[in-house]
């Protein structure tokens, strides 16, 4: 699709949290990072460097996701993460927690090898995962990391509006994205950076985007996962996705892919789906990575819905949305350039 605005959109605010969550890295990101030292499990301390991670067991996890969260990240779940990323399901942002979304990209990854989808990290998963290729590497600041950043983005709406453009608002949160990380993550193994363009930081490398033609997607209301079918039938990619909510809830049945609009115009228009706040008024709102639908909107033959970016990659599956499926930048960024008009989409209740 050629245009950059689409009709007016239904689902980019975030709803109230269902768990609790850190705050949006949005606005004044959070000072305090993640201590360099971590403890884990009351063994010994753990230096959350490059070797560490590069050469943490998968071995050490568990097979079921503990039912209690563990208080630091894990190496080894950074390394889980990272290669569940490249071999095609994604884990959503990489932070070394093992969450939902963890368990999911396990799932996900079983159902493309043709096993038992049961998320469970067993031997056989470990070994069709396991490889020598590095996990962290360094990466050169560029200049073109450092364009176009903004000092902060309004909550309201009215004040979106007035901006030039819904850019990142560091280097930091550039480069979290660009690699898939957790802002704080990235600070944990950076804790001296000033984040300069020249200066050299470790970041995760996720491998490169999937490619090939999606056939066909599934958007899985239950588990919270949007699934896409090369031409063959075969499994090419899933995601992790927040999938409409309980007050505004996804449609159902069978629909098509429209277009695909990258770096979206949004036009709020509170008659047409839902009220922000106080703005009572038809409102054209820049485009942008941290725009309501993020990078990139998959527009969808049902009228003001689509598949989309977000501009907080951490709240994915995390809080509800007015009725979209809202995907990682990146993961929406990847679906965008495996789809063209008329491929089907089905939402499974």
């Amino acid at each position: 699709m050629a245009v950059a605005m689409l009709r007016p959109q239904r689902c980019p605010v975030e709803q109230v949290p269902i768990p609790a969550i850190w705050p949006s890295m949005k606005i004044a990101p959070p000072i305090a990072m993640l201590a360099l030292v971590l403890s884990f499990g009351g063994a010994a301390a753990v230096e959350l460097g490059p070797e560490v991670i590069n050469t943490a067991p998968l071995a050490s996890i568990a097979a079921e996701r503990p039912s209690k969260a563990a208080p630091d990240p894990d190496p080894a779940i950074v390394r889980l993460q990272v290669l569940l990323d490249r071999a095609g399901s994604s884990p959503g942002v990489v932070d070394g927690y093992y969450g939902e979304n963890v368990s999911k990209a396990v799932a996900g990854f079983e159902e493309m090898s043709g096993l038992p989808s049961d998320g469970r990290l067993d031997p056989e998963v470990i070994a069709r995962l396991e490889t020598n290729v590095p996990i962290v590497e360094s990466y050169v600041i560029s200049k073109a990391d450092a364009t176009g950043l903004v000092d902060s983005i309004p909550d309201d709406y009215g004040e979106k509006a007035k901006m030039a453009r819904l850019g990142y608002t560091s280097v930091a949160e550039s480069l979290s994205e660009r690699f898939h990380m957790d802002i704080d993550l990235l600070k944990a193994l950076n804790p001296h950076s000033q984040y300069a363009p020249g200066e050299t930081v470790w970041v995760v490398s996720p491998g490169s985007p999937r490619a090939g033609k999606v056939k066909g997607i599934e958007v899985r209301k239950q588990t919270g996962q949007v699934l896409a079918y090369a031409q063959d039938g075969s499994l090419l990619a899933v995601y992790p996705a927040t999938i409409g909510s309980e007050d505004n809830p996804a449609p159902s049945g069978t629909h098509k892919v429209k277009g695909v609009a990258r770096m979206p115009v949004y036009r709020y228009n509170p008659k047409v789906n839902f009220k922000q706040g106080h703005n009572s008024k038809i409102l054209t709102i820049p485009k942008g990575p941290n725009g309501p639908v993020g990078s990139v909107w998959i527009d969808l033959t049902e009228p003001t819905y689509g598949i989309h970016g977000t501009p907080n990659p951490e709240l994915i599956d995390k809080v509800g949305s007015h009725g979209c499926v809202r995907l990682t930048n990146w993961d929406a960024e990847e679906l965008a350039g495996m789809v063209k008009p008329g491929v089907v989409v089905k939402f499974i209740d």
